[in-house]
């Protein structure tokens, strides 16, 4: 390896300098993992839903569960690399920062998921907007209440948090996307996903830090690819086991499949493929309605191909074509319904899933600065795990039984901004951040400061919010599931 995939004295480096304590045997990393681990924010990830309410069924994933299986995926994507590449013999990635990036990466997520985000973004567009990734940067470096700077600084709009005062490598590691979010954009403009201007600063200098020379909008960090793809690889399966455990999708539907749906699917792939992959090797490996037929029968082709004791039938009783294809229907639409139902063979089909998704990352070293290199599939892979994805998105996002429940949460949301903005709202927040908010004079760092709190809620705690101002009980809105 040209360089050294870590410099310490630049990766371990904080806003404010911490003291190390005597006999602690940890590393930079690990207390940076400690840190987090134990803010509220953290906690709170319990609350917010991955796909399906966690107040209506505790089987269902939420975003502390999905952060934990994410991290359990980019560890071992970590130590398969350390283990296999030549490259990382020397220097291997640091799992401490890898299991970091995994734990943090969903921790701006507001209430309500991402119709939640779109909202809070509407009503934040004239001051900075709201954007997932954005906020987890914020929370990690600002709200979180661990430290402040020394001394803090006393002129008013100044602020003198520095949140969980992390390590520079570790909080490069969540920066998704390495971009300014526009102060102000226009009505119609869709959510710019990167980092807030109140945290741009800061950033500059860690970029500068990290990836010196970096060309604008480049700036991805080892850990964090490995942590972006590890979410991908989640998603795309144990969102379909839940999908599968909530009767919103099967094997058979997903087969069956309308063939505008399955095109659908093949587009968004095909454009995701241009983004991640060089055009020589797309244009030879576009996806088509019968390349999503095919993922889907590899992928569950124990169900769809004729069972041992099927075959023997037909050869035994002579079966006529019309015989055999009604006893394979059959069999197919049992055995879409078993995986379904049966919670071991649910489990099984994803473990083996995850496993064969984790075992085909390529690590590609970036000689000139090596903390930017990165992690990518196969594109076959990739494939793959893109259709599960979409396939997940149009069976439970695009539901009308989450629409309904994604507009009563848009709902909510904006009756509690409103009430908050409102001349005297503010004698409606908790005390400290009341006290946040009146430190400022600019209306749009008054603004943040009551998305940063609407943000923080958990979706229980937003209902019950709306419920008092409003002043009656109101009834859980997920209730149609």
């Amino acid at each position: 390896m040209a360089g050294a995939l870590y410099n310490r004295q630049v990766d371990e480096k904080r806003v404010v300098k911490v003291r190390n304590k005597k006999g602690d045997a940890r590393n930079a990393f690990r207390r940076d993992v400690a840190r987090l681990i134990h803010s509220p924010s953290f906690r709170r990830l319990q609350g917010k839903a991955q796909l399906f309410p966690s107040d209506e069924n505790d089987f269902f994933r939420n975003r502390l569960t999905h952060s934990l299986e994410v991290a359990q995926i980019a560890t071992g994507i970590a130590l398969n690399l350390n283990n296999n590449e030549p490259a990382l013999k020397r220097t291997p990635i640091d799992i401490d920062l890898v299991h970091f990036a995994a734990l943090a990466h969903d921790l701006g997520h507001p209430p309500f998921g991402h119709d939640g985000e779109r909202t809070l973004d509407h009503m934040m567009k004239g001051y900075g907007g709201f954007e997932g990734n954005a906020q987890t940067i914020r929370i990690l470096t600002r709200l979180e209440k661990k430290e402040l700077e020394t001394p803090p600084m006393r002129r008013r709009d100044i602020d003198p948090r520095v949140g969980l005062n992390l390590s520079y490598r570790s909080i490069a590691s969540v920066l998704k996307y390495d971009r300014v979010i526009p102060k102000e954009r226009t009505a119609t403009s869709e959510v710019t996903k990167g980092y807030y201007q109140t945290e741009a600063a800061l950033i500059a200098d860690i970029k500068s830090s990290i990836g010196p020379g970096c060309k604008p909008g480049r700036f991805k960090t080892l850990e964090c690819s490995i942590m972006d793809l590890a979410d991908d690889i989640a998603y795309s399966t144990y969102d379909v086991e839940d999908a599968f455990k909530a009767d919103f999708l099967s094997p058979l539907s997903m087969a069956a499949a309308d063939n505008r749906l399955k095109q659908r699917i093949a587009d968004v792939v095909n454009r995701k493929m241009l983004k991640s992959y060089p055009k020589s090797v797309t244009s030879q490996e576009t996806l088509t309605i019968d390349g999503v037929d095919r993922i889907i029968f590899s992928m569950m082709k124990d169900i769809f191909q004729p069972s041992q004791r099927l075959v023997e039938r037909a050869h035994e009783t002579a079966m006529t074509g019309e015989e055999l294809s009604y006893a394979l229907s059959a069999e197919v639409s049992a055995g879409s319904k078993t995986l379904q139902e049966e919670g071991s063979l649910r489990s099984e089909f994803t473990s083996k899933l995850v496993y064969a998704f984790m075992s085909d990352v390529e690590f590609v070293l970036d000689p000139k600065t090596p903390a930017l290199s990165w992690v990518q599939l196969k594109l076959g892979t990739f494939q793959a795990i893109e259709v599960l994805k979409r396939f997940a998105y149009e069976a439970l996002v695009m539901s009308n039984r989450f629409k309904m429940a994604d507009r009563r949460g848009r709902e909510i949301i904006e009756h509690i901004f409103k009430a908050l903005t409102q001349p005297g709202g503010e004698k409606l927040l908790p005390h400290d951040v009341r006290s946040t908010f009146d430190a400022y004079s600019d209306k749009a760092w008054k603004f943040r400061t009551i998305c940063d709190f609407i943000a923080s809620m958990t979706d229980r705690y937003c209902v019950e919010c709306y419920s008092r101002l409003i002043g009656i009980n109101a009834p859980s809105i997920y209730k149609p599931y």
